[in-house]
């Protein structure tokens, strides 16, 4: 879904809360909802002291900053248009944000080439017209460790046979308007599904 550039975002929780990112008028940029964000970061606890995240199409930074604000250990954020990496770079400086690397970047040939098992979570929120939710999801799923997490955000929801190829299967889902919201969870290996619950799904 499309939605109008705010001008700005704000910083829900942490060490930054209530610092603005800015947003700027650029085509399928569309920043994370805030009531989205607050509910994606109660899932995943408001503390995230030690975790290892990847952005992966960074955009206005919000996932990402959000995350360093709560405390995560490293936070790269990814954003192939040099100007929006540079409005990153400013923000990182401004907050003086330490754990964060901005990198003007290919999200998916970045994500192809790094090594497996290396973040706790990967957010994955492509610019909706693009159709890059399966390409991403594939290049995100080995990055994240084993009972680690990949955020997606897309237009339609994931249904469990088409993630559990990639190891996944739906934690949390939630809809606010067109958006569908999925926090994905990464299985050990050789992890086999309840015979009662064939997504993996918790009840």
């Amino acid at each position: 879904m499309r939605h109008a550039p705010a001008g700005e975002v704000r910083i829900i929780g942490g060490q930054w809360k209530r610092s603005k990112l800015p947003v700027p008028d650029r085509p399928g940029l569309r920043p994370t909802p805030d009531r989205v964000r607050e509910t994606l970061f109660n899932w995943l606890g408001q503390d995230l002291a030690g975790w290892r995240c990847l952005d992966a199409f960074a955009g206005s930074g919000a996932l990402g900053f959000e995350a360093a604000s709560r405390g995560a250990a490293e936070v790269v954020l990814l954003e192939r248009d040099r100007e929006l990496a540079a409005r990153l770079e400013q923000s990182r400086q401004r907050l003086k944000a330490e754990p964060v690397r901005v990198e003007a970047t290919d999200a998916l040939g970045w994500m192809r080439r790094c090594p497996p098992q290396r973040f706790e979570i990967v957010f994955v929120d492509p610019p909706f017209e693009a159709q890059l939710f399966d390409a991403a999801l594939a290049a995100a799923a080995p990055l994240v460790v084993p009972d680690g997490f990949v955020y997606l955000e897309a237009d339609r929801p994931y249904a469990p046979d088409a993630l559990a190829p990639l190891g996944l299967r739906v934690h949390r889902h939630l809809r606010a308007g067109s958006v569908h919201a999925h926090l994905l969870r990464r299985e050990p290996e050789g992890y086999t599904a309840p015979a009662d619950q064939p997504d993996g799904s918790p009840r």
